[in-house]
């Protein structure tokens, strides 16, 4: 996935099977931890999946989570291992199609391909407990190497673009003034089209 980690580790790693599970109302603090160290402050400096560099603030909170997790059709996925929170996600149907958001890996297991698993669970949930025949997502078009990373697990650019919430600090506080979403969309194999 990324370079700069040892063979050692991934190979530990791949070894480790993460057990999921859907996420409760006493995780939200774990979740809301996991979050903000993946994508924002020193220690999402750590990580590739940084936003530190786009936006300042928080990335979510504790209300922005619990309604995610109460949401009809919505799950908050968790990856653990040896029982602790390494991995989440958000998932939900929308119709015929899911929605995946709110990936977050803990800055010292990027690049073990916990990230892989992750999403192929999600994926899972929507082809085969929810009968969606395709995932869609939104990225923030600046990151090339987030894209890029979809990409390569079947994700394609749609050319569907969403602007960014300026002004609403719940998403972070803008760096620059030229943000905007893309959406990504993967169609599952056997799915109607």
């Amino acid at each position: 996935m990324v370079s700069g980690h040892s063979g050692d580790y991934d190979s530990r790693m791949s070894n480790e099977s993460p057990v999921f599970r859907a996420a409760e109302a006493a995780d939200i603090p774990a979740i809301v931890a996991l979050v903000e160290s993946a994508y924002r402050g020193e220690s999402g400096l750590r990580g590739w999946t940084t936003e530190s560099h786009l936006l300042d603030g928080r990335r979510t909170d504790a209300a922005d989570v619990g309604a995610l997790i109460d949401r009809p059709g919505s799950r908050v996925l968790l990856a653990e291992c040896d029982g602790r929170l390494k991995a989440s996600c958000h998932v939900e149907r929308q119709g015929e199609v899911g929605y995946f958001g709110m990936f977050a890996v803990d800055p010292a297991e990027q690049g073990s391909g916990l990230g892989k698993r992750v999403l192929a669970e999600a994926e899972r949930i929507a082809r085969e407990e929810w009968d969606c025949r395709a995932m869609r997502m939104t990225v923030i078009v600046q990151r090339e190497e987030l894209i890029a990373w979809y990409g390569r697990r079947g994700y394609r650019r749609t050319g569907e673009h969403q602007p960014f919430p300026y002004g609403d600090e719940r998403f972070g506080i803008p760096r620059r003034d030229d943000l905007r979403f893309e959406v990504l969309l993967k169609e599952f194999a056997g799915a109607a089209a």
